[in-house]
């Protein structure tokens, strides 16, 4: 069961202080030092849902590193839950048609047990090497005026899809800063559109100026080490060489988190992370 929830003002405030300039558009383990998360136009680093979220790490490689090790976990959220507003799509009755209940922003999502979803796990330190991309693209869908899923990550040179389930008027508007900014419109008539990206980005934000309320972030990797979390809030990262990785997980809202994990061949290690709100 999926909960989504309104932040009171006082949270509010508080999100908005880790988050500078975010703003809502076209939308174990060791844990260590929280950093306030990056805002939404100059989001995390080098490297980024619902549920185990495409793009995920798999790859071919030419020259790179391969193991048999990997790093699981689980990420929670504790404290107070705030909660969040239905979106209003009356702007655009096609897109409030399409929906017979509210729908909630997806800033926070939470699953069965406080699970937290939508973040995205990065080895920070991965091995060295000439990773090749995956031939096959990940897929951003336009649907119910909604970006699904909400983060994904890409390898540089890998096709990023955005499909247009809805069959009416969106725009896919990406705010990159090393790669090109772009703007694609999508009438009802235009159902995909692929982008590729050649350099390595933090997590940028993609937005639709017709729906203020759709929002996304993209990540662009050089290397396949990387997941997201869908609600059950675990993710698996695999094909490390044995070695100590540092592991970090990101939140548009609630900032990233670091854990140190060393695993030997063949072995699996563990990383768990808990976010709370800022005062919780």
């Amino acid at each position: 069961m999926i909960k989504n929830f309104r932040f009171a003002p006082w949270t509010l405030i508080a999100l908005f202080a880790l988050a500078t300039g975010l703003v809502v558009a076209c939308g174990g383990g060791d844990t260590g030092s929280t950093t306030p998360a990056p805002a939404a136009d100059s989001p995390a680093a080098d490297s980024p849902a619902a549920d185990p979220a495409p793009g995920a790490g798999s790859s071919t490689s030419s020259g790179a590193p391969t193991g048999t090790s990997s790093v699981t976990g689980s990420i929670t959220y504790e404290g107070k839950v705030p909660s969040f507003k239905p979106l209003n799509m009356n702007a655009d009755p096609a897109c409030a048609a399409k929906h017979e209940t509210p729908v909630f922003p997806e800033s926070l999502v939470l699953g069965e047990g406080q699970h937290l979803a939508n973040i995205f796990v990065r080895v920070k330190n991965a091995p060295s090497g000439s990773y090749s991309a995956p031939s096959e693209a990940v897929v951003i869908d336009q649907n119910g005026c909604r970006y699904l899923p909400h983060v994904v990550g890409v390898m540089a040179g890998q096709a990023l899809k955005f499909r247009n389930s809805d069959g009416i008027l969106h725009n896919v508007h990406g705010l990159p800063k090393e790669n090109r900014e772009f703007n694609i419109g999508m009438p009802p008539t235009v159902t995909e559109k692929d982008q590729t990206f050649n350099k390595p980005e933090p997590l940028f934000p993609v937005k639709c100026d017709v729906h203020p309320w759709m929002r996304s972030f993209v990540a662009v990797m050089t290397h396949p080490y990387f997941s997201i979390t869908g609600t059950d809030g675990s993710f698996t990262i695999e094909g490390l060489p044995a070695g100590t990785y540092e592991i970090e997980a990101w939140h548009e809202k609630l900032g990233t988190q670091t854990a140190s994990v060393t695993v030997g061949d063949g072995e699996a290690g563990s990383a768990d992370f808990t976010f709370s709100a800022p005062g919780g």
